[in-house]
């Protein structure tokens, strides 16, 4: 940070050092007309409070400011005032490099160039924190998800901002001919959103798709195979517009269930050998999804 923005934070930071333990607040220092505020600062309160003092590594994936590359960054420097001791990253497709400064660095690039997320996975290392906003299309949504949520450490968050794409069709150049004075609605071209609630294509249905996996060992269905996913998410809380994700150990047990299939004691209390004789039909369950998420399993702290 040069001399001229050290002064121009100043103020800000005072005003940080005397309110510091509310994120709506500390975001509230940077806003302004573009930027009103940290919309979900609310809603990640509760979830950040008890890691404000660790040192930590945040992403976030979408700078903001749109297509000007001197504008944007309030939100990592709103995470940066509100974690001293973390670093924050940033990505964007469009290079907002000029916005680094202490304890901020910035990529330019690509969300969905596996070349490029490797290159920065390997230079962050595993992370703490996800916070991603950079894509408004449902396909870029799922794929951030499958495959950058296993770059987080063990009690990492993973946060999908902006989900309400899913509920949005894209309807292609009629879209395009309503949105031709904005940027930010020409980025909803191709969202790829449904009005079927129930749409597998949808970044929503993705999320509660998940939602099974957090009781997977309650499965009855001999031979389930637990994903990535399965065994390695702990909890999911939805706001609106806002999805939060838990990394972590998912293997608590099961008191009747072992394997997927019932233990011993219970098939003999129902006086049955297997289940087998219960005359159950077990489904298939779709687990394309886990193939995805081993593209960058391998990046270390």
């Amino acid at each position: 940070m040069n001399l001229i923005q050290s002064l121009k934070s100043f103020p800000r930071q005072v005003r940080a050092f005397l309110q510091p333990n509310d994120l709506s607040k500390v975001a509230a220092l940077y806003a302004h007309e573009e930027w009103p505020r940290l919309r979900f600062a609310h809603r990640y309160q509760s979830h950040f409070a008890p890691l404000k003092w660790k040192k930590l590594k945040i992403l976030a994936i979408g700078v903001g400011g749109y297509e000007d590359h001197t504008i944007g960054g309030e939100a990592l420097k709103t995470f940066k005032t509100y974690f001293p001791n973390s670093m924050i990253y940033g990505i964007d497709i469009v290079d907002k490099r000029y916005l680094e400064e202490d304890r901020i660095k910035i990529f330019h690039g690509d969300q969905n160039d596996e070349s490029f997320m490797k290159d920065v996975f390997n230079e962050t290392g595993a992370l703490d924190i996800i916070i991603e906003d950079g894509s408004s299309a449902n396909e870029h949504h799922i794929k951030a998800f499958y495959k950058f949520f296993p770059v987080l450490n063990e009690g990492g968050i993973y946060a999908a901002e902006n989900i309400h794409h899913s509920y949005w069709p894209s309807l292609g150049q009629k879209w395009s001919d309503f949105a031709q004075e904005s940027v930010m609605m020409q980025n909803w071209v191709n969202v790829g959103g449904s009005l079927d609630l129930n749409d597998p294509k949808t970044v929503m249905n993705m999320f509660k798709k998940l939602v099974d996996g957090l009781n997977y060992e309650e499965f009855l269905n001999p031979g389930y195979t637990p994903s990535y996913f399965d065994k390695n998410i702990v909890s999911l809380h939805f706001y609106h517009n806002l999805v939060i994700v838990y990394k972590g150990d998912n293997s608590e047990g099961s008191n009747f269930i072992e394997n997927n299939t019932l233990q011993p004691f219970v098939l003999e209390t129902l006086g049955v050998n297997s289940l087998d004789d219960l005359g159950l039909e077990f489904p298939e369950i779709d687990q394309k999804a886990d193939e995805m998420s081993l593209t960058f399993t391998t990046i270390k702290s």
